[in-house]
């Protein structure tokens, strides 16, 4: 081992120059300074470069301070073919994103050659771009890829943290999702795949977690941070500096505040984006980020962040942590009210049609105050933390015991269903209202106001038993079951996908208003089962759960309009457990889906009448030149 001091500082940062520090180079820093006082400095410790872009050898909670085997930076090479790559730049209002999980997503993937499942590779492969084709995805949302460790608690418990939350570097993607076919790095490979996935259309959108290191609290290990400079990198108690602010609820808060810590994130972004080419960033616990730090306006001054897509999970467990709404102008926001606000509509019946209606509507009362579009809802029914789609029809309740915490881990709220049986169930009546609710779910989705994200493997109808907080379960539990999958729901996903992409008035980049235009419009109108508009007193019947409403195509004032035969679009719903008969607006209509139809995308003109099955949702366009006059 060479030891080699950094003999100057500029502005807060140590630096030296070494000559001949090539690809491949292992290096490691040693920090002198006092104790006490927030300082945690250690001179025999080994430390890892915070901004590595690749690491090696093994960590281990058990190794000495100065152990040869301990994690470390490795230099890494630039040097990458883009062979002019241009990122696909979807809008905004065209967005569809799918969340996944590097591993989960392939490593049961019969289709995926063996040695790529499971890898960067491996997402973007021939049969994982063939599956997103198919989907009519545009983006997807990666679980977090940045370097991670696993916490010592579950490592003595024999599981391991799957979904990555306790990430320690910033700039280097995760080694154990690297395939290194013929040597290649983890940069490299993970550079071939964003390559790859733009050259099919996908934006990559990563989940990063800037709030928390894997450093936990006071009594977790020094790895980087903490021996480097713990009481700038870490937000301290003022009346105890030993110990940490935890408004992650991991352990520790990273310290925004102070202009190195900024700077850092800053440039960690920066990094994935120019250096990586990735489109833009999920932030984890966002509203950690931002509580008074310069963050937010240091992402908007940055020219090369300008154009990459920022979305924020709005809260964290501090004092005032939940922001829903909050974000400025350019952000969008996980929005957690359409989860449960459609969860309780379709699976409990504690919302009615009106809490819906906002939902549908892009939730306006939410994000319009901010000077956003719709497009600052990202809408979602379910996501890695929680029940799958297919459990949270399945299950009344958690079942969480294979995680080792007597199921006391996860959320108990979880607003599901489990249509009469918990659990698995061979009964046809409760599998039917099942594959109801799933494809009636699925539909609300797709065709709300806002930018819809998917959970990767709902659309394959996986489970994970029940289990709603499956962190920590790196296995067949979680991993997407391709083998076992509902053959019929991924095609159903894709219809739905298609007629978003279809409807441009179900992409509006404007607020609903519901007024009428020069045109004699309206953009939507409100129907009742009984063929009228909506009246104040049906909207306070909160145990409504039928709705009908009608969109009008957009720009419709326009002489010469994009579409040569915009369609007005009508959608009716029934959550009730009967089937209902909905009276129709005038007009030539011609359904387009029945959720619950075994071919649910043929079409078919109709009457004055449609029954709507129990559970189920349906869609009829009509030519927009022969539509009815707007009441």
């Amino acid at each position: 081992m060479r030891v080699l001091p950094l003999p100057e500082c500029t502005d807060q940062v140590w630096h030296g120059y070494l000559p001949g520090a090539t690809r491949g180079l292992q290096y490691a820093y040693r920090v002198h300074g006092p104790v006490g006082g927030g300082h945690r400095f250690d001179a025999q410790r080994l430390l890892l470069d915070p901004y590595a872009r690749e690491l090696t050898g093994i960590f281990s909670y058990g190794a000495t301070a100065g152990s040869p085997d301990h994690l470390r930076a490795c230099v890494a090479s630039d040097d990458f073919d883009w062979q002019g790559d241009t990122p696909p730049a979807v809008p905004w209002n065209d967005s569809v994103l799918y969340e996944i999980h590097v591993k989960g997503a392939t490593q049961r993937q019969p289709d995926v050659p063996e040695a790529l499942r499971g890898t960067y590779a491996g997402l973007a492969s021939p049969a994982m771009l063939e599956h997103y084709r198919r989907l009519g995805i545009t983006a997807v949302n990666l679980l977090p890829v940045h370097c991670f460790l696993d916490e010592e608690r579950l490592i003595k418990s024999g599981r391991t943290n799957y979904w990555g939350y306790n990430t320690l570097a910033f700039f280097a993607p995760e080694p154990r999702y690297a395939a290194r076919i013929n040597g290649q790095s983890p940069v490299a490979e993970f550079k071939e795949m964003v390559r790859t996935l733009h050259a099919a259309g996908i934006e990559v959108i990563l989940d990063v977690v800037y709030n928390h290191t894997a450093e936990t609290d006071e009594f977790g290990p020094t790895v980087s941070f903490r021996g480097i400079d713990n009481a700038s990198y870490y937000r301290l108690q003022p009346d105890d500096p030993k110990r940490y602010e935890n408004y992650s609820g991991c352990g520790n808060t990273f310290n925004l505040l102070h202009p190195r810590v900024l700077q850092l994130v800053m440039d960690s972004l920066r990094y994935w984006v120019g250096e990586m080419h990735v489109d833009g960033f999920r932030f984890d616990l966002a509203a950690t980020l931002t509580r008074d730090s310069g963050f937010l306006t240091a992402v908007r001054q940055d020219p090369l962040l300008a154009r990459a897509k920022m979305i924020a999970e709005p809260w964290d467990l501090g004092p005032g942590g939940y922001q829903l709404g909050r974000f400025p102008s350019g952000w969008s926001e996980w929005n957690d009210r359409f989860r449960d606000d459609v969860r309780a509509f379709w699976l409990t019946g504690l919302s009615g049609s009106a809490a819906l209606a906002q939902r549908l509507s892009g939730s306006s009362e939410i994000f319009r105050g901010s000077g956003r579009a719709p497009q600052a809802g990202i809408n979602f029914i379910t996501a890695h933390d929680g029940f799958t789609l297919r459990d949270l029809v399945s299950y009344q309740h958690k079942h969480n015991e294979l995680n080792g915490e007597h199921n006391h881990d996860g959320h108990n709220h979880n607003f599901s269903w489990n249509c009469g049986a918990e659990g698995e169930c061979d009964d046809p009546t409760v599998a039917q209202r099942r594959r109801n609710l799933q494809r009636s779910l699925l539909a609300t989705l797709f065709l709300a106001q806002g930018v819809p994200m998917l959970q990767g493997g709902d659309e394959l109808g996986r489970t994970q038993s029940g289990n709603n907080n499956a962190y920590c379960q790196d296995n067949v539990l979680t991993w997407l079951d391709w083998p076992g999958s509902d053959t019929a729901l991924p095609d159903f996903t894709a219809g739905l996908i298609a007629i978003r992409k279809r409807f441009p008035q179900l992409r509006r980049g404007h607020w609903l208003t519901g007024e009428t235009n020069d045109a004699g419009t309206r953009d939507v109108v409100w129907w009742h089962p009984d063929g009228r508009e909506m009246t104040v007193d049906d909207w306070h019947s909160q145990q409504q759960g039928v709705l009908g409403f009608f969109l009008a195509p957009p720009d419709t004032t326009k002489p010469a309009a994009t579409d040569p035969a915009p369609s007005l679009l009508l959608v009716l719903i029934n959550r009730e457990p009967t089937m209902r008969a909905f009276h129709l607006p005038a007009g030539r209509w011609t359904r387009i889906c029945d959720s619950c139809a075994p071919a649910p995308f043929a079409s078919a003109p109709v009457g004055t009448d449609s029954l709507v099955a129990a559970y189920s949702v349906q869609l009829f366009e009509q030519d927009f030149h022969h539509a009815f006059p707007s009441p």
